[in-house]
């Protein structure tokens, strides 16, 4: 088998590991090996580059001074290329004018209705308008300002209703109850094709005004936004036996097995089944040890690619309507879910070490003591709640909440002393700011959160 795998590799080069990169135990053998295999790697030596080559820190934009006068406790290479990235992204966004204006969208979204709201006033929008306007929105009856807190709980009401399973466009993963794909079933509901447009506009003004959406996808469907090609491991999201059945396939030497197989696969349309070539002539091609790697790679893309290649064109037409391909092509697929989407799991230490505190609050105060004891003993969801209830979204920047944003730009987490014991905690979102009443004990206190956390729907507004 190892030794299957180690010709493969020897053949086809990084294709050949991309495919076998889930192989648990091909990858420890080759790390057992890692120091026999950088020794065949040529010295990065003898390539230095002259001086009018000296590299630029990508990530300061000075002069890069070389190794000896770095810090040795700089961060991770991966976390510190992607900030840089970000960093660079959103200079461009600025650049363009995307999101800029001097022009202003409002949108009047009714609360009860904000999918048929929002659907009908962005979609009569002109894409280069949509693109280049500031967005401003005002939830029916409810006074207040948009400074950032009513977009930002704007992207995150609508991606919880436009993302539900319940409306048929997107459906779970076949590996959880959380991460998302495109249904196939959604050729069954009503103007499904304008509705994947406006949710590839929703993902991509979400990405230029700098928010965050409440709704995680599987890694084929970031892919599919960065018009990048999948792979085998792309597959097991979807179909797992499918994904184990190729698999096999690439693990085994076949040489000598009689699959009777040939670049063609079965489709299913209309109650009829009909063959289709994966390339010119494939049914006259047979599938080999020597060319199953093409085979596993053109099947896995049309695993991916079955029953929703319409859908997936219309989300991309939305998608690049509002944001040019050359703006995002910076991020790979891991990326760009974290520049969406964020992160889901609550780091209570991260979160307590980026509040700040006004008005008499400080971090020994005995009613904050509580507040953080209260926090401890929420489990996630409750974390998630409170976190939106504050801050407009249930959702953690990429960089955790030191790079939380409000109505200027970054603005920590913030609780300020106000009101009466009697009076339930109110909340700002365009300022991430908790008004929090001194309760008289801990139990007032968790029973008032709770409360104001699980009950209330809407925000206050500064």
């Amino acid at each position: 088998m190892f030794r299957c795998s180690v010709d493969k590799i020897r053949r086809d080069g990084q294709r050949a590991l991309r495919l076998l990169s889930d192989n648990v135990d091909l990858i420890v053998l080759l790390s057992l090996c890692e120091d026999d295999i950088v020794s065949w790697l040529p010295d990065s030596k003898q390539q230095i580059p002259a001086a009018s080559e000296k590299k630029r820190n990508v990530y300061n934009g000075h002069d890069d001074p070389g190794p000896s006068s770095r810090k040795t406790s700089k961060p991770a290479p991966y976390k510190r290329d992607f900030q840089a990235k970000v960093k660079s992204f959103h200079k461009n966004i600025i650049h363009k004018g995307l999101g800029q204006g001097p022009n202003k969208i409002q949108l009047v979204i009714r609360r009860e209705h904000i999918l048929e709201d929002a659907f009908d006033q962005l979609m009569k929008q002109n894409p280069k308008t949509l693109q280049n306007s500031k967005l401003e929105v005002k939830f029916s009856g409810e006074e207040g300002l948009d400074y950032g807190g009513p977009q930002r709980e704007f992207f995150f009401l609508i991606s919880r209703q436009l993302f539900n399973p319940y409306y048929g466009l997107f459906e779970y993963s076949a590996q959880d109850t959380y991460t998302l794909h495109i249904s196939a079933m959604s050729s069954f509901v009503d103007n499904a094709h304008d509705w994947y447009r406006f949710s590839g506009r929703i993902i991509a003004l979400v990405i230029i005004h700098q928010h965050l959406l409440d709704a995680f996808f599987t890694r084929p469907f970031y892919k599919l936004l960065l018009k990048s090609s999948c792979d085998l491991r792309d597959v097991e999201a979807l179909d797992a036996l499918f994904h184990q059945s190729l698999a096999w396939i690439m693990e085994s030497d076949i040489t000598d097995v009689s699959l009777d197989l040939s670049f063609t696969v079965n489709e299913e349309l209309g109650g009829q089944v009909n063959e289709r070539e994966l390339l010119p002539g494939g049914r006259d091609i047979r599938v080999t040890e020597d060319n199953k790697l093409g085979y596993v790679e053109l099947m896995s893309n049309w695993r991916i690619d079955r029953g929703v290649s319409d859908q997936r064109k219309s989300i991309l037409k939305g998608f690049y309507e509002i944001i040019d391909y050359d703006l995002v092509s910076m991020f790979d697929a891991c990326e760009l879910e974290l520049l969406i989407s964020g992160t889901a799991d609550i780091d209570v230490n991260d979160w307590f070490s980026h509040t700040e505190y006004r008005s008499g609050y400080h971090p020994n105060h005995k009613v904050i003591r509580w507040f953080w004891q209260a926090v401890n003993s929420f489990d996630n969801e409750q974390r998630l709640r409170l976190l939106q209830f504050v801050t407009g979204t249930s959702s953690v920047p990429y960089e955790g909440f030191a790079a939380l944003r409000g109505s200027t730009g970054l603005r920590k987490f913030c609780i300020e002393k106000w009101g009466n014991h009697t009076m339930l905690p109110r909340a700002h979102t365009c300022f991430n700011r908790l008004d929090l009443p001194a309760y008289q004990n801990y139990n007032e206190l968790q029973e008032k959160l709770t409360l104001a956390v699980e009950e209330t729907s809407t925000f206050g507004i500064q």
